[in-house]
């Protein structure tokens, strides 16, 4: 089954994933329209900064067992079997924060949603972006990354490639078979800025 994949050395910190899954969770979502709603709405991907200031697209993995789902004292928090994500029901959750404090990866945060009744604060997470996915598009984030930071695939296919792409990493002819230099430049540049700065 064929999940979002984050590769964060591709990641350039620009945000594009946040913006488009803010809008993909809006009522009109559309842009224009989503700016000016009530509750805002918020994005449910994450884009952290790294030591060397390279960016991170934190997001939740739909772990199995999933932590947040065993610490929901309501029982609001279920899979979807069919496409093996782990959701939120904004009836049913309580805003105990328990799930928050289970999950290992930091991304559950609490606001008003578009989904939720009127007023109500809860739990909100990725949800895979499950609507789209019925209507045969892919998870917004993905669709707007132009750097391949996030891909939508089967998890096998992915790491076969990052296998392949570690191997050819070694190979005696490495820089040749680097197929995205840009990025290993990137993250040279960052490091050495890093290196200059806390010299000083």
């Amino acid at each position: 089954m064929k999940e979002v994949i984050v590769h964060p050395e591709r990641c350039l910190g620009c945000m594009q994933c946040m913006l488009a899954c803010a809008t993909a969770h809006s009522k009109s979502q559309t842009l224009f329209s989503a700016a000016g709603e009530t509750p805002l709405p918020k994005p449910r991907v994450h884009v952290g900064v790294g030591t060397f200031e390279e960016g991170f697209p934190n997001r939740c993995r739909h772990c199995n067992p999933a932590p947040c789902m065993m610490a929901c004292l309501p029982g609001a928090i279920y899979r979807d079997t069919a496409t093996n994500t782990v959701l939120i029901d904004p009836g049913i959750c309580i805003n105990c924060a328990s799930c928050a404090m289970a999950c290992p990866y930091g991304v559950i945060r609490y606001h008003e949603d578009p989904a939720a009744p009127l007023n109500k604060v809860v739990a909100v997470k990725c949800d895979n972006c499950i609507e789209r996915r019925q209507k045969g598009m892919i998870p917004a984030c993905v669709e707007v990354c132009k750097t391949g930071a996030l891909t939508f695939e089967e998890p096998a296919a992915a790491m076969k490639r990052k296998t392949d792409e570690v191997a050819q990493s070694l190979s005696s002819d490495a820089e040749a078979a680097l197929k995205a230099p840009g990025f290993s430049l990137l993250n040279r540049t960052k490091k050495s800025r890093t290196a200059i700065n806390t010299a000083r």
